[in-house]
């Protein structure tokens, strides 16, 4: 049982690299020791840095002095989800050991991370400075609306450095058929460029409890009346993400009281804010119903 349980912990260490390769979000993961943990395990603690502009500089008297304010803002994670599974001592003595710790790697890649794109995602479009809902069929269209999009990010001052583009994978492949220079140097006002799976881009989304009827298998579901997301433009800048992975919760059956059974329980807590001050940093497209075919005569 011993060894059991080191495979186990051997495998769980990769679950960081099975969420980081698998989820479209996580390349707008903030520094980590840029943040504190807050007094509770949900809140982290974020610093924030404002200071003064230039004034007139005096022959006589110098600089003129400038104030620097430093704060430190609590940011709730409002995001706290886990589960717990079981698997009989019986079934496979190395259970635990690997195959289970196999599929622990897959229920992150597969349930974990689409969930937490999908969450994320959501945050950011309602939070956007800027949204759009209009149906795109086209290439010259899909393109028209990026034009739109870094227009405005340019108007408002966003760097080009850091705008992250997350565009829905079939309206990128609309663009990249133009393979044209007017097509490339649009896409070039972005960088870098994800390619969004359709089933985690809404503009809302319900996370299902795994409790109430209909909602046992947990994960998420777009919200009712929720549009798709054409494309979202976000400057790293402009949100507040971080990601805490509690360490993987494993109990042998010597100690588990209620079967003869491994429990693995895996918890994750998570942030997503957009800042205030930087909305015009993110930029949402929403995918509108296509028009109604005009009646023949």
């Amino acid at each position: 049982m011993p060894n059991s349980i080191a495979l186990f912990a051997g495998f769980a260490g990769m679950l960081d690299e099975v969420y980081a390769s698998s989820s479209l979000t996580a390349i707008l993961d903030g520094a980590s020791e840029l943040a504190r943990q807050g007094s509770r395990v949900n809140e982290m603690i974020v610093p924030k840095l404002t200071v003064q502009g230039l004034a007139n500089y005096s022959r006589s008297d110098g600089y003129i002095p400038g104030d620097i304010t430093l704060t430190h803002e609590t940011i709730t994670c409002g995001y706290d989800r886990g589960r717990m599974f079981t698997v009989d001592a019986m079934d496979d003595e190395e259970t635990a050991g690997v195959a289970f710790g196999q599929l622990a790697g897959e229920f992150i890649r597969t349930r974990v991370t689409p969930e937490l794109d999908a969450y994320r995602f959501a945050k950011y479009a309602q939070s956007a400075g800027h949204s759009v809902q209009a149906y795109l069929s086209t290439g010259a269209e899909v393109l028209a609306a990026l034009r739109d999009a870094a227009n405005y990010m340019d108007a408002a001052e966003v760097p080009l450095d850091g705008r992250v583009l997350f565009i829905a994978s079939p309206l990128l492949g609309l663009v990249e058929d133009l393979d044209t220079t007017v097509s490339r140097a649009a896409l070039s006002r972005f960088e870098p460029i994800v390619r969004a799976h359709p089933s985690r881009f809404y503009e809302s989304v319900v996370l299902n409890d795994g409790i109430t009827g209909g909602q046992q298998d947990g994960g998420f579901s777009p919200a009712a009346d929720a549009m798709g997301i054409s494309f979202l433009a976000a400057h790293r800048d402009a949100v507040v993400q971080f990601t805490k992975h509690a360490e993987p919760k494993v109990i042998p059956p010597r100690d588990n009281q209620a079967a003869d059974a491994w429990k693995f329980g895996y918890r994750l807590v998570s942030a997503a804010w957009a800042l205030e001050s930087k909305t015009s940093g993110i930029y949402a497209h929403l995918n509108a119903e296509p028009p109604e075919p005009e009646p023949e005569d």
